[in-house]
């Protein structure tokens, strides 16, 4: 049974809410959709893959009861399916509070040199064209409401050796991610925020069922993070946020940063390495623009 009350926070937290998660069949996004459904919020999960979708509906609805959750197969990059998302969010739900845009193909990582324009275009489509489809499906009506949240799962904003993603996925993700912010100044004191989470480092290997960290973990573990952090600790973090999403609204922040704000006690705490002092450096100035509000996230304790 999914359950994060050893987080410290509340079962309900989220209660009367309906969140739209998009990239929510599986990893980070399938955290976010069962963090989002324990803390009380109806959660609509959405991807490609009907078989993996229902799977994370059902698993939901196993742990928060029938009806907390329901999945939308759709093509976040196509207007027509965005749509008819909308409309079978609205039609289930009756609103939609909270927009998570995570959906990404983590596929299309290539250099820019040698690699085929169709690859930009792809990556485009999956970011920043969804990203931008998503928010003038849903955000209209939560400024009218004067409530509700958006937030996108951003990344580093350019290509560095040993991180993961490469300069097509990184370029697409900043795109989207300046489209966040432009977004967040458009809408400022409507009652609606918008805030970026960078989820780096968050893997689909759970530490908390290492007994030591091992060689495959270590060979994915990226410069400046604690390896690989389990989804729900991703989903708990995002609960945190957008318990505080008043203070987030118009910046970003790292996963690492939140779990180290609500004191977030991992399960197996000798496989996570500790974090490291904030610094000024060449993995700061690429993440620059998740570390707007880094102050912000670690001032909520």
């Amino acid at each position: 049974m999914f359950d994060l009350s050893y987080t410290g926070l509340k079962p309900g937290c989220l209660s009367g809410e309906v969140a739209v998660v998009t990239g929510a069949t599986s990893n980070v996004g399938k955290g976010y959709a069962q963090a989002l459904a324990w803390a009380g919020a109806k959660v609509v999960v959405v991807g490609r893959s009907e078989a993996r979708g229902q799977a994370v509906v059902d698993t939901i609805n196993a742990d928060c009861g029938d009806g907390t959750a329901i999945f939308v197969k759709c093509d976040v990059g196509d207007a027509d399916d965005v749509a008819a998302l909308k409309e079978a969010a609205v039609s289930a739900f009756g609103k939609v509070d909270i927009l998570l845009n995570n959906a990404m193909d983590l596929s299309l990582n290539g250099p820019i040199l040698g690699s085929p324009i169709e690859e930009l275009d792809r990556a485009y489509y999956t970011s920043a064209r969804a990203v931008m489809l998503a928010v003038n499906a849903f955000v209209p009506d939560m400024v009218e409401r004067h409530h509700g949240a958006v937030s996108f799962s951003t990344t580093q904003f350019h290509y560095i050796p040993g991180m993961l993603g490469g300069s097509i996925y990184t370029a697409s993700k900043a795109a989207a991610t300046s489209a966040m912010m432009s977004l967040a100044n458009e809408i400022k004191g409507s009652g609606v925020n918008v805030f970026c989470l960078a989820p780096a480092g968050v893997g689909a290997i759970n530490p908390a069922s290492q007994k030591e960290i091992t060689e495959e973990m270590k060979a994915m573990r990226m410069p400046g993070f604690p390896g690989l952090i389990p989804a729900e600790a991703a989903g708990a973090g995002m609960v945190y946020l957008l318990l505080h999403a008043d203070e987030m609204h118009g910046t970003g922040t790292m996963i690492g940063d939140v779990l180290k704000a609500m004191n977030y006690p991992f399960p197996c705490p000798e496989t996570l390495m500790d974090y490291p002092k904030t610094y000024i450096g060449d993995m700061q100035l690429t993440l620059l623009p998740c570390y707007m509000g880094h102050e912000c996230v670690k001032n909520q304790n």
